[in-house]
């Protein structure tokens, strides 16, 4: 992976934001959302942000309220966002407001291929707000993420 060159000689900040339900890793549907726990993902995540010479903090909510909060917070302190919004993708408004209103890249990602799922799932209304959505590849949806942003800030 190429190493991002640093801005005013600090690493670029990425939030990692994982939404509703994210908890579950390893637990819920093994067979939709892999078997890796969300703190073995949260490894992964510094090991490749690492790679890409990136500084990331990572949290998890169940609350659309919190993350809205956690979304206004990174537009501070941080260069770029990923967040899985969960099934918030597909009816949150006030998250969809949030990442409009706030002046720094947002990569939405999922786990699983939403499209290819239930009908529900197949729309996000979150999607339009970001700079782009990585979906289908598991873990490595991510690490696509943080690609995008290391590429494209």
């Amino acid at each position: 992976m190429r190493r991002l060159p640093a801005r005013n000689g600090v690493l670029v900040r990425i939030a990692v934001i994982h939404g509703v339900n994210l908890s579950l890793l390893g637990e819920r549907e093994p067979a939709t959302y892999g078997t890796m726990t969300l703190a073995q993902l949260d490894a992964e995540i510094e090991r490749w942000a690492g790679e890409l010479g990136l500084s990331v903090t990572t949290e998890q909510f169940e609350g659309e309220g919190e993350i809205v909060r956690a979304l206004h917070r990174a537009r501070l302190d941080c260069d770029g966002v990923v967040l899985n919004p969960g099934a918030y993708a597909h009816y949150s408004y006030a998250i969809a407001d949030a990442i409009a209103g706030i002046a720094i890249p947002v990569v939405e990602v999922h786990l699983s291929n939403t499209s290819a799922r239930e009908e529900f799932r197949r729309r996000s209304v979150t999607a339009a707000a970001c700079r782009g959505v990585v979906a289908g590849f598991g873990a490595d949806s991510y690490r696509l993420a943080l690609l995008a942003l290391a590429e494209k800030p």
